[in-house]
């Protein structure tokens, strides 16, 4: 039996060698002016330089060359550019004999960059794992710095070249990873990223030198379940259906490491760490179990441990043996060795049987170091390339589970950060750490929500990771195999386990504009999450809040990482926003930031739910989700809800697809219009919910809207109109009954209507929408009514509210003292946190 791999599967798309027109080359130099700010500089002692794809660049041609001047200055070369100015002595690199200049850095003292800097002001990537982190860990360097300059060490990584056979042994992937030649000298390979403070420009660039995001599939982005625990069959199953009896939505299923055989392995071929055939005693009929996950609508995923190859004790053993050219009979051990292709090709092969059966990708979790028999090759890096390129053969959707393995690996999506410490300290860095990662392009990172081991139990705690979840790029529960670790929502108390259900829930719903995102991501160059100043660049508070995030184009979140104050009963996030108005996605509550800098401020919540902002005119899509059967649904969706935000003209563009990839996949695009700079009281707003484009196949031919305009003002029925029509079909616009509904709470106007065309326009006016009155009083009052403090003390503050507004704030604060007669009881502390809570409130 053989297996033969298809050789255009394991084939990168690019082209490595530069234009000519942008190289300048000495005997032992040479300069590859990529960009008018992307430089490659190179020196190889034998002057033989390289223009073969490497782990890390596959693509060096972007197109058009960059204008560039040259000129001699006192016997150096100079290069000039746009974006930069390049002078070398053409000598082998020094800190004396080259140097870069980026222009446009204004405020920094560092923006000329010598060889060998120290890259002081680097804004930092990610990291390889979080295994075992309890709060902050070191980070790898990103792209941008705010110096205006980043170098990308590329001399160490590994080549990867058409090769018909390696050391001798045949090889039919076609391509192959080999080291660089290093024996006739010093090599050196860097890639200078001087676009001062254009950070997106500098990301979009990284993707385009090492490879675009791919695409993920639309479950991708739902709900996963992860625990490490030796389940059976039928409790798996079981704990699935009470999740959907609850309507908690789950998309996939993360089976870790019971599923094979680890107890019962002889000690003669070592642990059980590593396997590949299941465990019978806990699954009878692992067929039967996959295809009762599919029924259920969850897609699977096995976690495996590759090291010690593949024995003789494994169910596939003798098919693999025969793949490698090993006699079967003998029992020997196939090593695992990513640097032999015939051992890949055998590896491979055995995953292949597997997913016959029905698992739909893999979790591969290496934690056994970097070191292969190939110098410079990265075991991780040769798993996850091979796997992943694997995993998209025969027009399969291509995906992977893994951990990081340096820049590049975002081509080989979704990041498993590793075992993290249940703790708050852990919590708190998960945020920064997640936006860094863009700085080095890996946007679909997903860590353990809930943190894996060791800890301890906090219930407010393991609500705020669930919430985070909701706005990290992937969301996936785990916990470790301790019977008191499990993080199912009816483990804690009610109000916790109305959080996790809502955050569940939510993550759920937010699908459609994920999955739109994920398109922005592998066609823009823009990871889902990113730090705020990637926008604001020269503005320092931007750089100040690193829980603050952008999260897609129309939303700001600032999760909460540390437990709420007791008084106030509230937790809080310090963040900053930039100038503009902007609504709180739960109730609608604005924001207004007048000042050219933004605004710092803390903002205060209850368990329920953590600061996220819309700005003025976003629009946010969400499906409604089914009950029953249908809880798990992840099609494109027969019934959307809209969140519509004022205060500005906006647009967005849901991105559908068929749920099949390449050239077999659709592309579908619904795109709506938002006037809601008019939401003055004066004029009509309008939103145009606009006819499908592209394959319309791909979605349903009618779909229910329930629109949401949240933030406003009620308005009387006789003020909406809602038409049909149109999509270049000659036809008049025609009037369509709608239910309308008003939320004093959530300050929402939802707008409700079925069964329209999805072939046809949709458009709802509203005469005379206005932003809402801040109910600063309402609000204060809720507030101070759970806040745990002195009664007496509530009275004073809230007749002072009502009476001066904002300006009770400095009477409130002279009220933080202790009466000097201990019968003055009415004058007594204001807790801090109230006063806190109180101040975001009456400053909105």
């Amino acid at each position: 039996m053989t297996y033969r791999p298809n050789p255009k599967d394991f084939t990168l798309q690019g082209n490595p060698i530069m234009q000519a027109a942008s190289v300048i080359q000495g005997d032992r130099w040479r300069i590859g002016l990529i960009t008018d700010s992307l430089v490659r500089l190179e020196w190889s002692d034998d002057g033989v330089f390289e223009d073969h794809q490497t782990q890390v660049v596959i693509n060096r041609d972007f197109g058009a060359a960059p204008a560039y001047r040259t000129w001699e200055r006192d016997g150096l070369l100079v290069v000039d550019t746009d974006a930069i100015t390049l002078t070398y002595d053409r000598k082998p690199f020094s800190k004396e004999g080259l140097s870069i200049i980026v222009k446009g850095v204004r405020d920094s003292q560092h923006n000329t960059w010598h060889y060998g800097d120290n890259p002081a002001g680097n804004l930092k990537g990610t990291a390889r794992t979080l295994d075992e982190a309890d709060g902050r860990i070191p980070l790898d360097d990103g792209v941008i710095s705010r110096d205006g300059w980043a170098v990308l060490d590329d001399s160490t990584s590994n080549l990867i070249v058409q090769a018909d056979e390696v050391n001798g042994k045949p090889n039919s992937f076609g391509t192959w990873v080999t080291p660089r030649n290093t024996s006739n000298g010093t090599t050196i390979d860097l890639y200078f990223f001087g676009y001062g403070r254009r950070y997106t420009d500098a990301v979009r660039d990284f993707y385009r030198l090492t490879g675009p995001q791919p695409l993920l599939p639309r479950f991708a982005l739902g709900n996963w379940w992860s625990r490490y625990y030796p389940y059976t069959q039928d409790e798996y199953l079981k704990l699935m259906d009470r999740f959907k009896a609850e309507g908690i939505p789950f998309t996939t299923s993360v089976i870790d490491m019971d599923w094979h055989l680890v107890d019962d392995v002889d000690p003669k071929y070592g642990s059980g760490w590593t396997g590949y055939t299941w465990n019978g005693k806990l699954f009878p009929d692992h067929v039967r179990f996959l295809e009762d996950l599919h029924e259920r609508g969850l897609k699977a995923t096995l976690n495996v441990h590759p090291r010690d190859g593949i024995r003789a004790f494994e169910e596939r053993y003798p098919q693999v043996a025969e793949v490698v050219g090993v006699d079967p009979s003998t029992g020997e051990n196939i090593e695992f060795d990513p640097s032999d292709p015939r051992f890949m090709a055998a590896y491979l092969y055995m995953h292949h049987g597997l997913e016959s059966e029905g698992v739909d990708f893999w979790w591969l979790d290496w934690q056994q170091g970097g070191v292969t028999r190939q110098p410079g090759l990265d075991p991780l890096w040769g798993l996850n390339h091979m796997h992943y390129l694997d995993s998209g053969r025969d027009g399969r959707w291509p995906m992977t589970f893994s951990r990081y393995a340096g820049p590049g690996s975002h081509r080989y999506p979704v990041g498993f950060s590793g075992d993290t410490i249940v703790t708050w300290e852990s919590l708190a860095f998960q945020p920064e750490f997640t936006a860094t990662a863009s700085n080095i392009g890996y946007g679909w990172w997903s860590h353990d929500i809930g943190g894996h081991m060791f800890g301890y139990r906090d219930d407010e705690l393991e609500a705020r990771w669930y919430q985070l979840g909701v706005f990290s790029p992937i969301n996936r529960l785990h916990s470790s195999n301790s019977p008191f670790a499990g993080k199912e929502p009816w483990n804690f108390p009610p109000d916790v386990r109305r959080s996790m259900t809502a955050s569940l829930r939510l993550r759920h719903a937010l699908i459609p504009y994920l999955h739109s995102m994920n398109y922005r991501a592998h066609e823009q160059g823009r990871p889902i999450v990113e730090p705020m100043y990637w926008l604001a660049p020269d503005n320092p508070a931007a750089y100040a809040y690193p829980d603050t995030y952008w999260f897609g184009s129309e939303l700001v979140a600032a999760p909460i990482v540390r437990p709420m104050d007791r008084a106030a009963q509230r937790g809080s996030a310090d963040l900053w926003l930039p100038q503009g108005e902007w609504f709180d996605l739960f109730d609608g509550r604005r924001y207004t930031v007048a000042h050219d800098d933004g605004r710092r401020l803390a903002v205060w919540r209850a368990l329920d739910r953590i600061p996220v902002f819309a700005k003025a005119g976003a629009i946010v899509p969400l499906q409604q989700i089914e009950s029953g059967a249908g809880v798990n649904a992840i099609g494109n969706p027969s019934a959307l809800e809209l969140l519509v935000f004022p205060g500005a003209d906006g647009a967005f563009t849901i991105r559908e697809d068929n749920g099949t990839f390449g050239s077999a996949s659709a592309d579908t695009r619904v795109s709506f219009a938002w006037n809601g700079e008019r939401a003055d009281g004066g004029d009509t707003s309008a939103l145009t919910i606009y006819a499908v484009e592209g394959d319309a196949a791909a979605v349903p031919a009618r779909r229910d809207w329930r629109v949401t305009f949240r933030g406003v003002a009620p308005l009387d029925a006789g003020s909406v109109s809602v038409l049909t029509g149109g999509a270049g079909d000659g036809k008049a616009a025609t009037a369509v009954p709608c239910t309308l509904e008003y939320d004093e709470d959530t300050l929402s106007l939802t707008v409700e209507v079925s069964g329209i065309p999805t072939g046809a326009d949709l458009r709802i006016e509203a005469a005379g929408l206005a932003i809402a009155d801040d109910p600063a009083v309402r609000d204060a009052y809720d507030l101070i009514l759970h806040a745990q403090m002195r009664y007496w003390t509530k009275d004073v503050a809230y007749r002072e509210i009502r009476r001066d507004g904002v300006r009770a704030l400095a009477g409130l604060r002279s009220l933080d003292r202790k009466a000097e007669n201990p019968r003055d009881y009415w004058v007594s502390e204001m807790p801090e946190g109230v006063i806190g809570a109180l101040e975001e409130i009456l400053t909105r």
